[in-house]
């Protein structure tokens, strides 16, 4: 490594070269994470209810978790979104307004037992799923 008195260009060059190898750094200066996110990296976004599924947990849990297909609005995609809470699939019908979030797992991939499931219901028809849950809310009829 060059240390001499003219030496300040070369070192700034090198350190914008070596950059590349940092794969945190390139995939955030091209962008990768907001092209392949079918959210295209919004914190939320609405989607329309297809259809209800339940997923197997991985080993060595054994239960099935109640998800929800979602066909997002901007953009059409579909992706696979967990109704969190005791019996908060029963409050989910299809052709719903659904808001998704992310589930919260590590570098917005899946997380705990879920496999495959990078997504979560917050709201059904503008009302919280958790407020649905827990009883104080009721879903309004449209």
């Amino acid at each position: 490594m060059p240390n001499g008195l003219y030496t300040a260009r070369k070192l700034k060059e090198d350190r914008e070269k070596f950059r590349w190898s940092d794969r945190y750094y390139k995939r955030r200066v091209l962008r990768l994470k907001e092209k392949s996110d079918p959210l295209e990296g919004s914190p939320q976004a609405r989607g329309i209810v297809i259809e209800k599924v339940g997923i197997e947990a991985k080993q060595p849990n054994s239960a099935i978790r109640k998800c929800v297909k979602v066909q997002l609005i901007k953009n059409g995609r579909v992706v696979t979104a967990f109704a969190p809470g005791n019996g908060a699939i029963n409050f989910i019908d299809e052709h719903d307004e659904v808001v998704i979030e992310g589930i919260g797992g590590r570098l917005g991939r899946s997380k705990g037992d879920i496999p495959g499931v990078r997504y979560k219901v917050i709201k059904v028809n503008g009302i919280s799923l958790n407020e649905l849950v827990r009883g104080r809310k009721e879903k309004p009829v449209r």
